[in-house]
């Protein structure tokens, strides 16, 4: 059993940053891999970027590479999401979840967090 908690959204301005948090506890997690999910009011949940158990793959949707950078630290039990340059389309609840397989489809993941609200004014 996994459970994630996320933090660090917040209200910022485009052309801002914020870092997002994914905590987990449980055992073993260090053996999930991590995928990140953003939902925009009134539209379906879409896949931002995920993470291999080791950290040594990471994949991103398109509309995020070179802005966004998904890390993770083990002995901590995190996963973080570092968000650069954001857009006001970059707004939406986001959320982590794990699962054993890197991947972009939200039904490979087990386990999710409740989800962080990320906000970009224009």
């Amino acid at each position: 059993q996994v459970q994630l908690v996320e933090s660090g959204g917040g209200l910022v301005q485009a052309g801002g940053s914020l870092r997002l948090s994914c905590a987990a506890s449980g055992r073993s997690f260090s053996a999930y891999a991590v995928g990140w999910f953003r939902q925009a009011p009134g539209k379906e949940r879409e896949f931002v970027a995920a993470i291999s158990w080791n950290g040594g793959i990471t994949n991103y949707t398109d509309s995020v590479k070179g802005r966004f950078t998904i890390s993770r630290d083990n002995a901590k039990n995190t996963v973080y999401l570092q968000m650069n340059r954001l857009k006001p389309e970059d707004t939406g609840v986001y959320y982590c979840a794990a699962g054993p397989h890197r991947s972009s489809w939200a039904d490979e993941y087990g386990y999710w967090g409740q989800g962080t609200q990320v906000t970009v004014s224009s």
